[in-house]
């Protein structure tokens, strides 16, 4: 797959706070994907599913931690990716 290193304006859009300059496709794609997913539209997400592969997105948002969801974000990803997010104190208790 063919990754482009221009953000298009709707993933900019979801990265407010960061520099987009300073922003790399591969090695911030855990930003990325977080933030697409919390708070991208259609179209953010159909590039982010065009862009990494869903094994990718998957890890990813797998590793996002529960606090940094969005509450209807995090269960329609849920839904979607079958992720299950873990609470930090629940990782400290379990392990």
């Amino acid at each position: 797959m063919k990754i482009s290193r221009k953000l298009p304006k709707c993933v900019e859009n979801v990265l407010w706070s960061y520099n987009i300059n300073e922003i790399n496709i591969l090695t911030h794609k855990k930003l990325i994907i977080a933030q697409v997913l919390n708070f991208g539209t259609i179209e953010a997400t159909n590039w982010l599913f065009k862009t990494y592969s869903i094994n990718e997105i998957y890890q990813m948002a797998q590793q996002i931690p529960l606090g940094q969801w969005e509450k209807k974000s995090l269960a329609l990803w849920s839904l979607y990716l079958g992720i299950k997010p873990i609470n930090k104190s629940e990782k400290v208790l379990n392990g």
